[in-house]
């Protein structure tokens, strides 16, 4: 039996100009055996495993497979080698089936498609486990579903060294389960994977080692049953962190938002939205759960103004605002902040820096034919020091900020306009715990002032501690609205698939 790591990296280097993304990092994984890959946003987790996938190539250092130097210079070769990553976003076709997306480009080069690529689909399923519908469609299936599509597209070429990038970014709690134990019989199968991801409550259940790391080098290998949660999140940031999310009681009275029988309808003609009715109060998280394109944006983009109606109305203090833009809403003096999901397409200009973008939110106040930058300036420097901001400069492109410098700036901007209704999709994605835990603190300053917030988080445990009600959108209807103090995740979970056949019910509360 051969006992050299299925994987050996060995004084990794990579710089992109004068950035050290990974800097003589050395990491190693057994077959049968699954690695936690922490670290902080920018930390070079990425970089590193995308080194590994054959995506970049390393300035220097040594990769071995199975105990022989391997060179991988693009994809194609660590496919030869048996090395499969799966992203965080899906690389599949949807118009296509399971089947077709499984094979397209595995199969030799010729007229002709082998007519046993089906039955070798069927033998990898019921070898690990994973269930699939061959010939369904991909934009009919679940979130989960895809996920499955994307594992058995990676094993159907020969892989045995697997790669996942936040795999669980969007799943829910029962599909969590379903994909840990998929992983476990992998593992039982002599596969070795490697996990990136932030959340340490999965790290502690799925992992039979974790490697962290920090700045660009690898600090501790430990493993996963002689370690706690608590360890590995000093051991990412350096110093010891407060891992409590503080739930304020809600010291304001009063409905700020309404939304009564809401229904929108996507450009073709498909509902997104069906029969919305909630509050949102005064001095409130309300949190929105549910997997993915279940509704969630569509209900912030429809609130904001992005979005037209197709029946129903929203209130605002009993006032409606249906159909207005976010221009007419400002005009009508009702201050309403929207922190997109995504960042740098919808939420902020790119190639300015954080001043300019301050200034996005009030040039056309300004009178005269000159903007004034002094106010803007300063605006800049107050959420750069409180929310901790790094940055070369204020005039720097924000492109060049990290994800969560990005989302700080982002969210600094919507805050600094003191708004009666805050809106925020996924404000954590993709973050790391000490920058979320600065955005936990900045919502709920917010609802320490009498803010609204709409909350919309695919971290269910992050919901139930942060948030006050919960209302969970399932295939754009409300399956329930919830009290986060007095529910699971599990019930959540069951609302998030109308499981109980709630979708045509009353809202509970």
């Amino acid at each position: 039996m051969n006992k050299q790591p299925a994987i050996k990296l060995c004084g990794i280097t990579k710089s992109f100009d004068k950035v050290v993304a990974n800097d003589h990092i050395d990491l190693s994984v057994q077959r049968g055996e699954i690695l936690a890959l922490l670290g902080e946003n920018g930390s070079g987790k990425t970089t590193l495993m995308n080194i590994l996938a054959g995506i970049y190539q390393p300035d220097s250092g040594e990769i071995f497979i199975d105990g022989e130097r391997v060179s991988i210079h693009a994809p194609e070769d660590a496919n030869r080698l048996g090395i499969g990553m799966i992203h965080q976003h899906f690389k599949l076709v949807d118009v296509h089936t399971a089947a077709d997306n499984i094979i397209l480009g595995a199969e030799p080069k010729g007229l002709f498609l082998r007519k046993s690529r089906y039955e070798k689909v069927r033998e990898i399923s019921e070898r690990f486990g994973l269930s699939v519908e061959p010939t369904k469609k991909i934009y009919n299936m679940s979130v989960g579903e895809k996920q499955t599509v994307e594992i058995l597209k990676v094993l159907y070429r020969g892989a045995n060294i697997l790669i996942l990038d936040e795999p669980t970014a969007v799943l829910t709690v029962q599909e969590i389960r379903r994909l840990f134990d998929i992983l476990r019989r992998m593992r039982d199968e002599g596969c070795a994977i490697i996990i990136i991801t932030h959340k340490l409550g999965e790290v502690m259940e799925i992992s039979d080692r974790v490697t962290v790391l920090r700045k660009g080098k690898s600090v501790a290998t430990v493993e996963t049953a002689s370690s706690d949660i608590h360890t590995l999140t000093e051991l990412m940031v350096g110093s010891s962190v407060n891992l409590s999310i503080e739930r304020t009681e809600r010291t304001h009275s009063g409905t700020l938002l309404e939304t009564h029988h809401l229904s929108v309808e996507s450009d073709d003609g498909v509902r997104m939205l069906d029969d919305v009715s909630m509050t949102l109060e005064k001095g409130e998280i309300l949190g929105v759960a549910g997997v993915a394109g279940s509704g969630q944006r569509e209900l912030c983009e429809t609130i904001a103004g992005l979005m037209p109606i197709r029946e129903g109305a929203i209130l605002f203090k009993k006032k409606n605002i249906e159909n207005m833009t976010p221009r007419q809403i400002f005009q009508a003096g009702i201050s309403m902040s929207f922190i997109p999901e995504d960042r740098l397409g919808m939420g902020l200009a790119a190639s300015m820096g954080i001043i300019d973008n301050m200034l996005l939110k009030t040039y056309q106040d300004a009178k005269g034919p000159f903007v004034r930058k002094k106010d803007a300036r300063l605006k800049a420097e107050t959420i750069t020091e409180k929310l901790r901001i790094s940055t070369s400069g204020m005039d720097a492109p924000v492109r060049l900020m990290s994800g969560g410098n990005v989302q700080k700036v982002l969210l600094g901007r919507e805050i600094e306009s003191d708004p009666q209704v805050l809106i925020t999709a996924y404000p954590v994605r993709g973050l790391d715990i000490n920058t979320s835990y600065t955005i936990y603190d900045a919502l709920n300053e917010q609802k320490k002032k009498g803010t609204g917030v709409l909350f919309i988080c695919e971290d269910l445990d992050v919901m139930l501690e942060l948030c006050d009600r919960i209302m969970v959108l399932c295939h754009g209807k409300v399956t329930g609205i919830v009290d986060a103090a007095k529910t699971t995740k599990e019930e959540l979970g069951l609302l998030m698939t109308d499981a109980a056949g709630k979708g045509d019910t009353e809202n509970v509360d």
